[in-house]
């Protein structure tokens, strides 16, 4: 039974796994697989050492199996396959109004609490959510990230016969795109990579690189002139936060994704001028890990595409290192204990 703790900037170190037994509420978790996400990244690299404090076990994108209940859990037996919505409400403020997936005090399990890369797990038995049999533990791994992307696009308002823009083809836009294809949407996918516009392209996306031809004209052709219903920013990038208020139609959307750590000049003209709107888009709500677990029971998403390499635990600093060599992989999944 082992952990791997994130030691300091660039150090990953396994250990053993601490015995947490479950409180009143908490569910004791066997975790199967584990994936790594650009959260996770970043705390590596040593930029949220505010949050997290080494030596610290992190890491989110988990499928576990119940394996010992708390007092007063109801609803979940040991045995049963379950994903971690990874967030704990804290104390109620006034400026929450109710929405505890974005609270004042929220706490980001895996960040500012004990994470998932580690043999076992304890967790709030609220946070769980049951995986069907036809969705396997590898897959149950990329629920997390696609609820994120569910709830990108129910916040998007998105309709049928609408069209889309994703600025940014890493694992997050490629999931939106999938998940609005999904709801009827005509998708465009923006990204510069050759490897991740290739995969797109696997997925039958249309998409458009933006150094070898003018992103607008693309979007134009794409819409034939009606321009984009809606555009998801999510490549963190200053060039994407300049193009996303090109690209949308009088009153269109856009939905801000992308974690941006700097402040970004935007061109608030075109707010005016267009009566555009933009929401951001922070976490996600109950009902987005049950739609994605609906969307990953229905086998219509190309799920194994999207995981780059499965690694035993032991293997987590190797992991990390790979991911900075070769940053253009979709998802890496950690195998947290033999099957």
């Amino acid at each position: 039974m082992n952990a791997a703790y994130y030691e300091g900037p660039k150090i990953m170190r396994v250990g053993a796994c601490e015995y947490v037994p479950p409180g009143p509420g908490e569910v004791r978790l066997q975790v199967a697989y584990c994936g790594i996400c650009g959260t996770d990244v970043h705390i590596f690299h040593g930029l949220m050492d505010r949050r997290v404090h080494a030596p610290q076990v992190i890491g989110h994108e988990a499928s576990c199996e119940v394996a010992e209940l708390g007092a007063g859990v109801e609803g979940v037996a040991v045995g049963d396959r379950v994903v971690v919505r990874p967030l704990q409400p804290g104390q109620p403020a006034p400026v929450d109004h109710g929405f505890t997936h974005i609270a004042e005090n929220l706490k980001f399990i895996g960040i500012d609490t004990p994470g998932a890369l580690q043999s076992f797990w304890t967790v709030p038995a609220h946070t769980l959510h049951r995986l069907p049999d036809a969705v396997s533990l590898e897959h149950g791994a990329l629920v997390e990230p696609l609820a994120v992307a569910c709830h990108d696009v129910r916040l998007s308002g998105l309709k049928p016969g609408e069209h889309v823009v994703v600025i940014g083809g890493g694992p997050i836009g490629l999931l939106i795109a999938m998940v609005a294809r999904q709801k009827g949407g005509h998708v465009l996918v923006s990204e510069v990579n050759p490897q991740r516009l290739a995969l797109a392209r696997e997925f039958n996306l249309a998409t458009v690189n933006p150094q070898e031809e003018d992103l607008l004209e693309a979007v134009g052709r794409f819409t034939d002139a009606a321009y984009a219903d809606i555009v998801f920013e999510v490549s963190g990038t200053e060039a994407g936060v300049a193009a996303m208020t090109q690209l949308p139609r009088i009153r269109g959307r856009i939905v801000m994704v992308a974690i941006h750590s700097q402040p970004r000049p935007v061109d608030l003209f075109r707010f005016f001028w267009r009566e555009l709107q933009l929401s951001g888009a922070r976490t996600y709500e109950p009902e987005d890990f049950e739609e994605a677990i609906r969307l990953a029971a229905g086998g219509s998403l190309p799920l194994d595409r999207l995981i780059t390499q499965i690694s035993p635990l032991e293997e987590i600093q190797s992991v990390f290192e790979s991911i900075d060599r070769s940053p253009t992989g979709m998802k890496h999944l950690v195998q947290c204990t033999r099957r």
